[in-house]
């Protein structure tokens, strides 16, 4: 297949052709050079406005299949990812069952080789069952998973935490924790700030979250593991992460659009506003910023954690905690900070790709001779309003509906294939 006209991240570069075989990159050329050689085979794809990336990762996805089929399943979750412009995705294991042994994670193995439409690399329990009490063989689990977390629940005991990362280290592979402590929580379901005190709403406080994660900056110091912080939210957690790194801590972290984009200035009475962690403050949205700017956080994953309807029916206090993201971060994060000159499309693409590439060991692509053909293409100047009903995910609940944002996905080719294409029936 060739990849024709093409802009690509490269300085003074002119549109270049990708020739792509058995899912590598065969050959670029000068597409001026090209002319209108009429040997390429393999079918041709012109590209001419549009610039193509190496396809986005998402270390933090909920695709909620075995288990959850109507929230989600493989296929159609992989379909918004590819839409999205993601070529690989980090499956989490709060699923029934969970994948807390070999038996279960094949279960969710054989659903992925049946129906993913790109690549998905699923997560490993910590504790079995997800419940804080007894440690999965991690010995057994590692070689067929990105990483182990119990993401949904943060392992509340100091002791089997620390058992955890002892054992998690001689797999080598990274121990990637949902932080919160839950004797702080006292039934919150919203950030404890302004909102909440004017609207009678229990609040979440940002202790719940940084003190959790001072605690296992603490042991991670000790012990030496691969440590991962899932969805920072506060700007204390920020900044005892900045310190740790500071220290020498070998740990990453990851934040999410909507921590970026929204506060709870934003928040309405309506369950899509409904994440957890919540919608923080002005001070902490600032603090994540800065935390992108000087590289304390690595990496930007959506949480795409999808609901039905009605699920997401019972405004801000009956909802279950939740939104998805997979189909909306890049538009969002390009028109709001790449636009606007906050960081430039290079650190965007470090954010959604290489950083979690490298982390988690997971294969990314490259627009050089001989790389992986893992692709997405965009029209960076099309302008559309976010329409969650046009979604291809399960979940249609975002607090971005009816946002103006440039940036529209028009092709992601996964390992050498089109998986994916605006206005195309054969997606």
């Amino acid at each position: 297949m060739f990849l024709k006209n093409a802009s690509v991240m490269k300085k003074n570069a002119g549109p270049l052709t990708f020739e792509t075989e058995n899912g590598k990159v065969k050959s670029v050329l000068n597409s001026e050079s090209c002319g209108n050689r009429q040997h390429f085979n393999g079918g041709v794809v012109d590209l001419k406005n549009k610039i193509i990336l190496p396809g986005f990762i998402d270390v933090h996805v909920h695709l909620r299949e075995p288990g959850f089929f109507y929230k989600e399943s493989i296929a159609s979750g992989t379909a918004a990812a590819a839409a999205g412009g993601y070529t690989a995705v980090c499956a989490m294991p709060n699923l029934n069952p969970a994948p807390d042994c070999v038996e279960n994670l094949a279960l969710e193995e054989e659903i992925i080789a049946r129906d993913a439409k790109i690549g998905v690399y699923p997560y490993a329990c910590i504790t079995k069952g997800e419940k804080g009490k007894e440690l999965v063989d991690f010995g057994l689990l590692a070689p067929r998973v990105a990483a182990f977390s119990d993401d949904g629940k943060g392992v509340q005991s100091e002791e089997l935490m620390a058992e955890a990362m002892r054992r998690i280290k001689a797999t080598g592979k990274v121990l990637a924790a949902h932080s919160e402590d839950e004797s702080l929580l006292f039934g919150g379901y919203i950030h404890a700030g302004a909102y909440a005190k004017a609207h009678g709403h229990r609040g979440i406080s940002s202790e719940s979250e940084f003190r959790q994660i001072e605690r296992d900056l603490r042991l991670a110091e000790q012990i030496g593991h691969k440590h991962h912080v899932c969805h920072v939210s506060t700007k204390e957690s920020v900044e005892a992460i900045r310190r740790a790194k500071r220290r020498g801590v070998d740990v990453t972290c990851e934040t999410a659009p909507h921590y970026l984009l929204l506060t709870e200035e934003d928040l309405q009475e309506d369950g899509r506003y409904k994440m957890n962690p919540p919608l923080r403050g002005k001070a902490d949205k600032d603090a994540l910023i800065e935390g992108i700017l000087d590289g304390t956080i690595d990496m930007i994953a959506t949480d795409h954690a999808p609901h039905s309807a009605e699920e997401k029916s019972g405004g801000l206090e009956k909802s279950l905690f939740g939104i998805s993201g997979l189909e909306t971060a890049f538009p969002l994060l390009y028109t709001n900070f790449v636009k606007t000159g906050i960081f430039g499309m290079e650190k965007l693409i470090d954010l959604m790709c290489f950083n979690p590439a490298k982390r988690f060991g997971i294969p990314c692509g490259s627009t050089e001779t001989g790389g992986r053909a893992d692709f997405t293409v965009f029209d960076l100047e099309k302008r559309h309003t976010v329409n969650s009903a046009a979604f291809l995910s399960k979940g249609k609940s975002t607090p971005f509906d009816g946002y103006e944002v440039y940036g529209e996905c028009v092709m992601t080719i996964y390992n050498g294939r089109i998986v994916w294409q605006r206005n195309s029936t054969e997606n």
